[in-house]
């Protein structure tokens, strides 16, 4: 084949089969072990997430966690809570809806559409803060001490994102297991 100026050549990519099993590229290395560099920091960080936690149902903490993890292009993240959904006997129809939730609204409650859309709205803060509409709707679902856990939450799971994109966390390495 003869390339000129103007011609690109594509990079020529296989998908696994899906009786394969998909092995992380660990040829990226971290950049430091937050959790160990910083143990009271992360621990205080895994407080948080486990108070945030409380009181919620495990499939809307997942759905949370997901889409805000989608937001920030953490693979290492949506790796993690899409595995714990499954585990957790989440769909794997709705796993592949949460990014495009408000087109496939009949895969989600009234609740867990106004949980993602604020999520989406407390993720991406800094585009439009968080608009009265949608704070107003998740309110209307979530009485004061869910909205304030589904909050927490939702500032717990950035802040673990944020952590693993800094530090360069590989997506399928969780070390819990």
């Amino acid at each position: 084949m003869t390339t000129n100026a103007n011609t690109i050549a594509a990079p020529v990519t296989t998908r696994p089969n899906a009786s394969e099993t998909v092995r992380p590229n660990t040829s990226e290395t971290p950049r430091l072990n937050f959790a160990k560099s910083a143990p009271k920091v992360f621990r205080a960080l895994i407080g948080f997430d486990a108070a945030a936690r409380e009181g919620l149902d495990p499939t809307l903490v997942e759905l949370i966690q997901i889409r805000a993890s989608h937001l920030n292009h953490c693979a290492y993240c949506l790796h993690m809570h899409t595995n714990d959904a499954r585990k957790a006997g989440e769909s794997e129809d709705r796993l592949h809806m949460v990014a495009v939730w408000r087109e496939a609204r009949h895969f989600f409650t009234e609740k867990e559409q106004a949980a993602l859309a604020l999520t989406e709205a407390v993720t991406l803060v800094a585009d439009a803060g968080v608009p009265d509409e949608v704070y107003a709707q998740a309110a209307a679902h979530f009485d004061e001490k869910e909205l304030a856990q589904v909050l927490a939450l939702i500032f717990a799971i950035n802040t673990w994102n944020r952590v693993a994109l800094a530090t360069k966390k590989v997506a399928g390495t969780d070390e819990r297991g």
